[in-house]
């Protein structure tokens, strides 16, 4: 596999080699790679944690009776444009 890169991007992993952190280019782009693929799990729990605060919230408020009840599509369409003001 070539991969093409920036002189910019070039510059840093051959700076991360002469580091001495790493022995050749390939060991900078699989650690990054694996970097990448952490950030992108962590980010996913982060939006998942927000989401079951947002559904406990909502399902506190049904439990106290402040729910709304929808009996239609047109009821839940009106619901929508209140919102969107």
């Amino acid at each position: 596999m070539h991969v093409s890169l920036t002189a910019e991007l070039e510059s840093r992993v051959k700076a991360k080699v002469a580091s001495g952190l790493y022995n050749n280019s390939s060991e900078v782009i699989r650690e990054a790679l694996r970097f990448m693929d952490t950030h992108e799990d962590w980010i996913h729990e982060i939006k998942v944690a927000r989401l079951r605060e947002q559904l406990k919230v909502a399902t506190d408020q049904l439990d106290s009776g402040e729910g709304i009840l929808v009996e239609s599509k047109g009821a839940l369409d009106s619901i929508f444009e209140d919102i969107k003001g």
